[in-house]
């Protein structure tokens, strides 16, 4: 039978698993590529993304319901990465940004997207990433957050100021000084730039 999230978050809140897992279930991959993408290191994403969901259950009762549920989830997820990141400075493994998880059979994967590109494509959309994301790893953790979260993974300004505990202003001016030194980054390799800036990240300058 089909139960609203509201229905299944008041059964989680009582104690039924079922319902908390049912509730969790759409925002798993999510939580995980967000972890991927902050800690760019598959274990550290992996036991961030299941301290995360434990966090969740843990302090499922104290959830107000003022924000959405799924905003109030991302935020855990986020802190929890933060907290990774202050713990531990090195996020050395070159995870592909374009990377997203599937789940079969219990096992979390890692699954590229092929879009039918030729080898020169794929080698140059390689090295876009690669100089995204060491442009992303030299960025201070906030300011990765705030490009991870608006520009990557798409939240909006409203969303970003509740998991980031912002007001509005200050999110769009924490973003706006983000995009200027990923910006100021990625104009060092000037080969490179023109073409990525077109193609992959056009969004993050305007």
């Amino acid at each position: 039978m089909f139960m609203s999230e509201k229905e299944l978050l008041k059964l989680a809140k009582e104690g039924h698993i079922d319902a908390f897992e049912k509730l969790i279930d759409a925002h798993q991959k999510r939580i995980y590529n967000i972890s991927l993408k902050m800690l760019a290191n598959e274990q550290d994403a992996f036991d961030a993304s299941q301290d995360a969901l434990l966090k969740v259950f843990k302090y499922l009762k104290n959830f107000k319901e003022n924000s959405s549920f799924s905003t109030w989830v991302y935020k855990i997820a986020v802190n929890t990465c933060l907290d990774y990141i202050n713990k531990n400075k090195k996020t050395s493994q070159n995870i592909s940004l374009d990377e997203t998880i599937t789940q079969k059979d219990n096992e979390t994967t890692l699954q590229f997207e092929d879009k039918g590109q030729n080898v020169f494509d794929l080698v140059l959309k390689s090295e876009r990433e690669r100089v995204l994301y060491d442009a992303l790893n030299k960025l201070n953790s906030e300011q990765r957050e705030m490009i991870i979260l608006r520009d990557i993974e798409g939240f909006s300004y409203e969303e970003i100021a509740v998991i980031t505990n912002n007001n509005l202003g200050t999110v769009k001016s924490k973003i706006s000084r983000a995009r200027i030194k990923l910006k100021e980054l990625l104009l060092k390799n000037k080969e490179l730039f023109l073409s990525f800036f077109v193609l992959i990240t056009m969004n993050i300058f305007f």
